[in-house]
């Protein structure tokens, strides 16, 4: 058994919030066009951490990685279509 100690809070953290984000689009709260559009907006933070907070642009990039292998997932276990975009 794993010790609580063992587990980093922030990995249990991205458990939980993975583990949410497909919940939700299993139960077809989200879209995928919704997924999309939280992966732009964490994707979107890397110029802000670059310009405001330069300590915190490597989290910001790997938080938008984390967010794009979430969204190939759930386009993958769950299908839909991308949401149309107006040029």
């Amino acid at each position: 058994m794993i010790e609580k100690n063992e587990v980093d809070s922030g990995e249990k953290a991205m458990i939980l919030l993975q583990s949410l984000i497909c919940y939700l689009r299993e139960k077809n709260v989200l879209s995928r066009a919704d997924i999309e559009e939280l992966r732009e907006r964490v994707e979107g933070r890397i110029a802000d951490a670059e310009t405001h907070l330069p300590c915190a642009s490597s989290l910001a990039t790997a938080a938008a990685s984390e967010m794009r292998q979430l969204e190939q997932f759930c386009g993958k276990k769950y299908g839909s279509k991308h949401r149309h975009r107006v040029n």
